[in-house]
């Protein structure tokens, strides 16, 4: 995406916030103006403090996943026994929805950072798995047989076969689970905790009727996700520069 694009299309959205606040008139929706003086204003306090916990946590919780799902999504499609085994577990696990574990989590693990990391973790542990699986299983069996007569090992084979192959949908899967991600965050942070931009929304401004500061937590939130998103699409035009000569 060029910049100019992403710069009209901020423009075209701040326009139109401003012409909803004037129509409404009413403090429920304050003007962008507001809006990022109050931002602007809290950022090097308690906004700040809440904005670096909520990154903190999806970025952890982004790692583990990654750490857990990759290896295991490149085992089930190497290995057709092990897919067959774990197949049935995948098939009834996968469309459930992880968010409504969270109370029983919070039973468990408590209402720090542990229990938030761990919901968003099995969130996207679960997205990446599927598609690293898939992804592994329909490599051409001509590739890797073309590798492995140049004598390539194991350790090869998964360095410049398996990985290069299955990075891009791991990143795209990533691209793709960071709405989902910064959504349960949001709920997460906006019960039993105190501290997060799930908090400092519900809690500290919703809750006081501070409207402006409330917006101030949403665009802070909606710039967490646009930062991971771009950090994302970063990644993958670097460490897969073939994409973009395609």
């Amino acid at each position: 995406m060029r910049k100019r694009d992403l710069l009209l299309a901020t423009v075209g959205v701040i326009a139109a916030w401003q012409l909803a606040s004037m129509m409404i008139d009413r403090p429920v929706l304050p003007p962008p103006w507001a809006v990022l003086r109050a931002f602007l204003a809290s950022l090097p306090q308690e906004l700040g403090k809440h904005l670096l916990v909520s990154a903190w946590r999806v970025i952890a919780s982004i790692a583990l996943a990654t750490a857990f799902a990759l290896p295991a999504g490149l085992g089930l499609g190497l290995s057709k026994t092990a897919n067959r085994l774990a197949e049935p577990i995948i098939y009834l696990l996968y469309p459930i929805p992880k968010v409504v574990f969270l109370p029983v989590i919070l039973l468990l693990l408590g209402i720090g950072n542990l229990s938030k990391v761990f919901v968003i973790s099995l969130i996207l542990f679960f997205q990446m798995l599927v598609v690293v699986r898939d992804e592994a299983a329909n490599l051409r069996p001509e590739l890797i047989a073309s590798v492995r007569s140049l004598g390539a090992g194991r350790r090869a084979l998964f360095r410049y076969v398996y990985l290069p192959a299955c990075l891009p949908a791991v990143l795209t899967s990533l691209r793709v689970s960071i709405g989902t991600a910064i959504a349960v965050l949001f709920f997460a942070e906006s019960f039993a905790t105190t501290s997060g931009l799930g908090y400092y929304i519900i809690v500290e401004t919703w809750g006081r009727l501070d409207y402006a500061g409330m917006y101030a937590g949403v665009v802070a939130m909606s710039l967490l996700g646009l930062a991971l998103y771009f950090a994302v699409d970063t990644a993958q035009r670097r460490v897969c520069p073939w994409l973009a000569a395609s």
